[in-house]
């Protein structure tokens, strides 16, 4: 909806943002309007770490900034990976004009994040990854999630060292948060002060 030139119409995707990403301009008329622009934010981490349990908590904590899970718009064409992160930053970009930012719980494609062509409407991309030793990974997806399958383990245990060792994906930088002594309350809670860390320089964020 937002990127609707309001004077001409036109809704292809050609709209042009100002380098500081405070307006929006429609080159078939050249009328231009404000965006609202916030940090696109992610919360990231291996399955079975504990990100869908800490972003209900962060739900459940505060009402600064909305919280949602990125497979609600995944499709079941696993080929489609770029058309899934477009409708990801798409939808973050209209939220954020009612001054709300948006955090993302997300695994994958974070490689496709500065790659979509909605990347221009956000001033940068935050994304905090929660990792956990191995010993404590596996026993929250053997016994908290009830996995049994060793590959789906395996994979994991490797997605989460890739994190504790990297710093960056890419050009993405990567933040970390070991959750392995904490419960979802305070991981929730450390998640919600690394947020508004992000934000406090937006004039439009109001907590």
């Amino acid at each position: 909806m937002f990127e609707i030139c309001p004077k001409c119409g036109n809704y292809e995707w050609d709209k042009q943002v100002s380098v500081d990403k405070k307006s929006v301009c429609c080159p078939k008329c050249g009328a231009s309007w404000e965006n609202l622009a916030f940090p696109l934010l992610i919360l990231t981490g291996c399955s079975g770490v504990g990100k869908t349990t800490t972003a209900r908590k962060l739900m459940e904590r505060q009402q600064d900034f909305v919280v949602l899970d990125g497979d609600i718009l995944f499709t079941a064409d696993k080929g489609e990976y770029m058309d899934w992160v477009e409708r990801i930053e798409g939808l973050t970009r209209d939220i954020m004009q009612c001054k709300k930012p948006v955090l993302w719980t997300m695994a994958g494609n974070l490689d496709k994040l500065k790659e979509a062509w909605n990347h221009r409407f956000f001033p940068e991309i935050y994304c905090l990854a929660l990792v956990c030793s191995e010993a404590e990974l596996r026993r929250r997806m053997t016994e908290g999630r009830g996995i049994a399958d060793k590959e789906w383990i395996r994979n994991s245990v490797e997605y989460n060292n890739y994190f504790l060792e990297h710093d960056r994906l890419g050009d993405l930088a990567l933040e970390h948060l070991d959750i392995t002594m904490l419960d979802s309350g305070q991981a929730a809670k450390q998640v919600e002060l690394w947020v508004h860390s992000k934000l406090a320089n937006f004039q439009h964020f109001t907590t």
